[in-house]
Formats: structure tokens, C-alpha cells, sequence
């Protein structure tokens, strides 16, 4: 069996905010009814939540759920968890209309974290940052200057990207570009 390598090796910058690629995550790709008892049986056998709202991130036992859209969600567990954790959601699903896959090594997981962090994020994402509109527990789906990217916010400083593996490193110049000293606007 190869070793588990991560998009960057665990790259970091520290300048407005800290960037930090996070390591191998455990991500599962769930599509179906969100409001159908085998899609909820699923997230509770395989982390320990409900589904969350619309928008929303879910903390459970052993994982977290992320709302990406109105029919999927995306489950995180321990990385060396997934096939575990998988097996849990497709016994729960039983026959149903859904959809569960592995994508944990197609994705790469960045943290932006620090006083500034809503500020670097809010220089690269359409998205209304303040703390009155992104609270803790709040996800979007946006662009990240040129990519595709979710974000939400675990804690008051403290944020989570994912981002197709493919362009991890863009990603990542982009934030340290926006983190960089000097550079701060002042708008949070």
C-alpha cells in the first residue's frame, strides 16, 4: 500500500493570518433527499449528527457535516476512518436513491486562522465576511479568486478552505498573497 501524502506537506505561512494546508482529511461525498430517513440514518451512523440546514456545519461524535448544496453534503472523518466510515453510510442508505464517494485524496483542506483571517478570505471571496452575516457554523461554496472553493468558520478567527487538490498550490499562493504584512484594509 503507498503512503498517504498530502497536497503541500503540510505548507504554512504566518503574515495577517496563518495559513496552513492541513494533512490527509477524510472527506465522503453523500448525494441524495437530505430530508429522506435513510440520508439522515447515514449521517448519524457514520458521524454522530443530523444533516444540517442549509448553510450549515454540523460537529458530530466522530466527524463533521458540511451542507454543500440541496442534495449533497460532505462528511469529514479521521482520514485513516473513511472506508470505515463509508461502509456505515452505504449500510445505512440500504436501497435508497443516494450517492456515497470517497473523495478525500481529490481534495486539499487549508486553514486561515488569526485576527485578520476574515480579512484575507474577504480579499479573495464574493462572499459578505462580517461577523453579523459568517458566524461560526456558517459554510459557502464560492469562488476563491480563480477556483472553486468551501469555507466556513470553525471559531471566531478561524476559518477552513477545501479546494480541488489540482490547484492546491494556487490556493495557497493566493492566500499567502493576501495574508502578506502590509497588507492589511481594515475592514473587520
Amino acid at each position: 500500500m503507498s503512503e498517504t501524502i498530502s497536497a503541500l506537506d503540510g505548507a504554512r505561512f504566518d503574515g495577517l493570518a496563518r495559513i496552513e494546508e492541513a494533512g490527509p482529511q477524510g472527506m465522503i461525498t453523500l448525494r441524495g433527499d437530505l430530508s429522506s430517513k435513510p440520508v439522515k440514518a447515514a449521517v448519524t451512523a457514520a458521524i454522530g449528527a443530523k444533516v444540517p440546514g442549509q448553510r450549515e456545519v454540523v460537529q458530530g461524535k466522530t466527524g463533521t457535516a458540511l451542507w454543500m448544496s440541496p442534495d449533497e453534503l460532505l462528511l469529514l472523518c479521521p482520514y485513516d476512518q473513511v472506508a470505515a466510515t463509508l461502509d456505515k453510510v452505504i449500510a445505512a442508505l440500504g436501497n435508497a436513491h443516494a450517492l456515497a464517494v470517497d473523495v478525500s485524496d481529490a481534495r486539499a483542506l487549508f486553514s486561515v486562522s488569526g485576527p485578520a483571517a476574515r480579512e484575507v478570505l474577504a480579499k479573495l471571496c464574493p462572499v459578505d465576511l462580517s461577523p453579523a452575516a459568517f458566524a461560526p457554523g456558517a459554510i459557502r461554496r464560492t469562488r476563491m479568486a480563480q477556483v472553486a472553493a468551501a469555507i466556513w468558520l470553525e471559531g471566531e478567527d478561524s476559518f477552513r478552505v477545501i479546494c480541488f487538490r489540482s490547484v492546491a498550490d494556487y490556493a495557497f499562493n493566493v492566500l499567502k498573497a493576501a495574508a502578506q504584512p502590509g497588507s492589511a484594509v481594515g475592514v473587520y
